[in-house]
């Protein structure tokens, strides 16, 4: 798989056929290695490992409706009154992140009202911050540690 721009990890991956499979420690099962599935579970190890992120509050294609739809949201991270705080929408890295990116992360926020989104390819990363209050956003310079994403 592709190297990404996150420090790197050992996978347990396996071979079944001619495809290989990775497996989730979220989900706690084996799952297709897309290259689109490299980039999540590198960025679920990099919010555990690097941003200590609890992956007892963490759920990997979160299944919840919008407009009477059903959708799956790459990574929803909570806090510890199960509200979510985080939506992480990953795309393979030949993805390149653009507008319609963040329109459908925004869209995902319509129904779970995070106060935080990123957005990553596994090569770029961004991270912006909702102020509902001010009904306003800004963009971070790097993603936050778990303990400050509580705060706000």
């Amino acid at each position: 798989m592709n190297n990404l721009n996150l420090p790197q990890y050992d996978f347990r991956i396996r071979e079944t056929g001619q495809k290989k499979e990775i497996f989730d420690r979220i989900r706690k099962k084996w799952v297709a290695l897309t290259p689109e599935e490299w980039v999540r579970q590198n960025f679920l190890m990099y919010l555990i490992s690097e941003k200590n992120y609890p992956e007892s509050l963490m759920a990997v294609e979160a299944g919840f409706k919008l407009y009477k739809r059903k959708k799956r949201s790459d990574i929803v991270v909570y806090n510890n009154l199960g509200e979510p705080v985080l939506i992480v929408e990953c795309k393979a890295p030949e993805v390149k992140i653009n507008q319609g990116v963040f329109d459908q992360v925004a869209r995902y926020n319509m129904a779970l009202k995070v106060s935080y989104l990123i957005v990553t390819n596994g090569l770029d990363h961004y991270c912006c911050h909702l102020d509902y209050k001010k009904n306003s956003y800004h963009f971070l310079k790097k993603v936050p540690e778990y303990s400050f994403i509580l705060k706000n």
